[in-house]
């Protein structure tokens, strides 16, 4: 199945009409992060490492409503922390699927069968299932074992209840071309919807930096992948482009703004990925970032960067952009050898800044200041 075509069409009217307006920037997928907690602790995520009283924060039903109306992305991704921790999950979809947003809900899958009950099947609403391989790589990953058999029961019981399931995928460095393509094949038998895959990016709080993949290993590895899978039919859920950049024949710049994060401590500068400060506003966040101090070549933090949240939107604008392009890509499929396109020059970009304990420090002052005076910003802001 892969994208269905109903949103393929809504998305790529969104964007020419964003082209005819002569904007050069804008968002196509809202990150809502309504929570940090998880019932994971996976080696290698870095969204977790926070003081508990930042944990136990919660965004409101209203405030996710108004982020994705300020916003104003056709598609908004819930991923985490874990949002069916969430009390009023359901609340905050039924909310987003009735302003006819596409919503991906992301989840590890362990509270997913017990709180099926919450939703009703749409096509505006999609299970994102995190699958990092199959039972062993799975398992190994997220750190518990178990958890690969209870995804798969809960895509069982999802999918029986007419609930549309994708599988999203990080890879990271020591996973074979045969075993992910192995797991590929696993999944499409399994029926799902569609699956995201992408190289897993570097957090610097991580526990575990010794398996993040480079830019060099990642187009090696999603070529040897691409060549397993030829003639197949796996669902993949990322446009052509993107997965002809993986396969480093497209040398693509990033888009982080879009895809724009919104959490609990507000509008997150520049990406999804990486946190340097916040601003109270969507507008804010895109007039006063320094878009262009970020991305591969221009900040060492982005240096091996391929993540879809940076990487697909500039697909995407590519493909709308060269539509012949697209066909031509599509109609030969991903080259999986010969040269590669050039790479990004690294020689000028700059140091890593580390701002993670500032910014929590900064967070729990905020946390600490009374009710009225964070209400008197507020006021003030609006």
């Amino acid at each position: 199945m892969g994208v269905p075509l109903r949103q393929q069409f809504d998305v790529g009217l969104y964007v020419m009409k964003q082209r005819l307006r002569g904007r050069r920037r804008y968002p196509l997928v809202l990150m809502l992060e309504p929570l940090f907690r998880c019932n994971l602790a996976c080696a290698g995520c870095g969204k977790i490492d926070y003081p508990d009283a930042i944990l136990n924060k919660r965004l409101s039903v209203q405030e996710c409503l108004d982020a994705a109306d300020e916003c104003g992305a056709p598609m908004v991704a819930i991923p985490g922390g874990e949002p069916l921790i969430h009390k009023e999950i359901g609340e905050i979809v039924e909310g987003l699927v009735a302003r006819k947003k596409y919503v991906s809900l992301c989840t590890n899958a362990l509270l997913l069968e017990k709180k099926l009950h919450l939703f009703k099947p749409s096509p505006y609403l999609f299970f994102s299932v995190h699958l990092d391989g199959l039972r062993e790589h799975h398992d190994k990953a997220v750190c518990r074992s178990g958890v690969f058999d209870k995804a798969v029961s809960a895509i069982k019981a999802a999918k029986a209840q007419g609930f549309t399931v994708n599988v999203n995928c990080t890879i990271f460095d020591g996973h074979p071309a045969d075993q992910i393509a192995g797991f590929l094949d696993f999944v499409t038998e399994l029926g799902v919807d569609g699956v995201s895959i992408a190289p897993g990016y570097a957090y610097e709080r991580a526990p575990d930096q010794e398996h993040f993949l480079n830019r060099r290993k990642t187009k090696e590895l999603f070529r040897n992948v691409f060549k397993a899978g030829k003639g197949k039919k796996w669902p993949i859920s990322h446009s052509s482009l993107y997965l002809d950049f993986l396969a480093g024949n497209q040398t693509y710049r990033c888009t982080p703004w879009g895809m724009p994060t919104r959490n609990i401590f507000g509008w997150q500068r520049p990406c999804y990925l990486l946190n340097e400060g916040y601003t109270e506003t969507f507008q804010q966040l895109m007039d006063e970032t320094d878009w262009d101090s970020y991305g591969t070549g221009n900040y060492e933090k982005c240096a091996d960067c391929m993540a879809h949240c940076g990487y697909e939107p500039t697909a995407v604008t590519d493909a709308t952009a060269n539509p012949f392009k697209l066909m031509m890509t599509k109609l030969r499929g991903i080259r999986t050898d010969g040269d590669m396109a050039p790479e990004i020059p690294l020689a000028n970009q700059r140091k890593a800044a580390y701002m993670f304990d500032g910014l929590v420090a900064g967070a729990m002052q905020e946390m600490h200041r009374p009710a009225e005076d964070q209400a008197a910003d507020q006021r003030k802001a609006s």
